[in-house]
């Protein structure tokens, strides 16, 4: 069964299919690289890594595209705010993004395609317009794009642009929702401004073009997705579709996803409000990396989502239920005296959730319903475990459902602890103070230390100096360490 996806081109529900040798061939704007992304973009790459994993589920190969900004206006203000050329001043913020990405266990795309790299192809791509009158020279020597030769302006937004004024052009990359004017392809060089010679003037590209160009180089005139957060549904992706669609007289994208917007504690975020962060600002307040994933992926991408504190801590408190389980059950296997036969209602139950977890999906990528559907079996299975009625025959449909949850969500695998430490090393180099006291207390320690002391208290135990034994369990406790005593031996977690 294909996957339904709302395609904003029409606003509705449609199969989701590859057009060619059963790649699903996807273009995902990504990041401009001027500073550390935010909570609010990395929902956005984290759907889109819900996308593909969930597409591979369904047996597509991909071929994903996402393309680096590293040229635009504010990186041309920054870098000259800290006197260094664009590609110094770029090169530390892809670095972290990617470093942000990994941390969030978010795949990384089959091409990263940079601008800056696509130059020629952008030069192509506005003399092909200028040849059809579609791009016109302003005096200054910039390009813009004639959009009233487009009469499809406006398809994808839906926006009402008939009033559209013949020539009013704005040349900045970012402007007012509701501007409908020409807008520049290519922009003649400024004092003090990185440049590129080329066939059609000294200059550097707009930010529209850059991405038609990336789309069109690496995928060709037509392809099954493009995706990106609902801010660039107008005016970024609209004039993609106009210049890519003039230029090759063809469809572009075939389908367009858009993640909604992110609140914060009911907020729009803004610096100003004191509700902005980047993942490297919750890091250091010692949250986990699993937990923001977990929480930023439980709301589906196409209602907005308000991002809580309390729902952060509730997101870690539930991948603990999971991984909890997970011990669970590899303790069960291991366990000699697990009865042979399956408990049938729970093997029903674990097949029907299976089911359920991958039609939630297939359904617009429902990831709340997903979700649901795998803490009805662990609940489930907790019981059987907890009454011994627990079979060898249930194993199989329980990690089944594991496995396919954790293809797509990717929590069960205990992580945290290397990203928290790495977020710390990078603060004290950066300078930081902001780094929530525990989370020091905790990277006190090494892995090797709490193995040396929960050998010391064993030992301890055996001696019946239980004084001693509960002092280190005392002082792993304080370290945000702690220990559980089971039928098959002592087993550790940071908090």
């Amino acid at each position: 069964m294909p996957i339904e996806l709302f395609n904003t081109l029409g606003s509705r529900v449609e199969p989701l299919t590859a057009s060619r040798d059963n790649t699903l061939r996807m273009y995902c704007c990504g990041p401009t690289v001027y500073d550390y992304g935010h909570i609010g973009n990395f929902r956005t790459f984290l759907h889109v890594d819900v996308l593909r994993r969930t597409a591979r589920l369904n047996g597509l190969a991909l071929k994903h595209v996402m393309n680096i900004t590293d040229v635009d206006d504010k990186i041309i203000r920054n870098a000259g705010a800290a006197g260094m050329p664009i590609a110094d001043y770029t090169a530390k913020y892809e670095k972290a993004f990617f470093e942000d990405m990994d941390a969030l266990g978010v795949e990384r795309p089959e091409i990263v395609a940079h601008a800056t790299e696509s130059i020629p192809e952008m030069v192509a791509l506005v003399e092909q317009l200028a040849s059809e009158d579609i791009a016109y020279k302003t005096e200054d020597g910039s390009w813009y794009f004639r959009i009233a030769k487009f009469p499809d302006y406006g398809k994808l937004s839906g926006k009402d642009l008939e009033g559209i004024e013949d020539g009013a052009r704005v040349d900045v990359d970012e402007y007012e929702k509701d501007a409908a004017r020409d807008f520049a392809l290519w922009k003649a060089t400024k004092p003090g401004e990185t440049s590129w010679q080329t066939a059609i003037g000294e200059g550097r590209p707009g930010w529209h073009i850059e991405c038609s160009a990336m789309a069109l180089k690496h995928l060709g005139p037509n392809f099954d997705v493009h995706a990106g957060g609902e801010d660039l549904t107008f005016p970024h992706h609209e004039n993609e579709i106009a210049q890519s669609e003039c230029a090759t007289h063809q469809p572009f994208a075939r389908h367009w996803f858009h993640v909604r917007f992110l609140l914060v504690e009911g907020k729009k975020m803004s610096k100003s409000e004191g509700n902005f962060f980047t993942l490297r600002d919750l890091l250091l307040k010692g949250y986990r990396a699993s937990a923001i994933r977990f929480l930023l992926i439980s709301v589906p991408y196409r209602n907005q989502m308000n991002f809580t504190f309390e729902g952060l801590t509730e997101s870690a408190n539930a991948i603990e239920r999971l991984r909890t389980f997970v011990r669970r059950l590899d303790a069960a296997v291991k366990n000699p005296a697990l009865p042979e036969v399956a408990n049938e209602e729970l093997l029903a139950l674990s097949i029907a959730k299976r089911d359920a977890f991958h039609a939630a999906l297939r359904n617009d990528l429902n990831t709340a319903e997903a979700r649901a559907a795998v803490f009805d079996m662990v609940r489930a299975a907790n019981i059987t475990l907890d009454n011994g009625t627990f079979g060898c025959g249930n194993v199989d449909a329980v990690q089944k459902l594991l496995n396919d949850f954790d293809a797509v969500f990717d929590v069960l695998t205990d992580r945290d602890a290397a990203i928290s430490k790495a977020a710390v090393a990078w603060a004290q180099a950066e300078g930081r103070t902001d780094i929530a006291a525990e989370l020091l207390t905790a990277q006190s320690i090494t892995d090797e230390e709490i193995d040396a002391l929960i050998a010391e208290r064993t030992d301890a135990r055996k001696r019946r100096n239980f004084a001693r034994g509960d002092a280190i369990r005392n002082e792993l406790l304080e370290k945000g360490v702690v220990i559980e005593d089971g039928k098959d031996g002592v087993t550790w977690k940071r908090k």
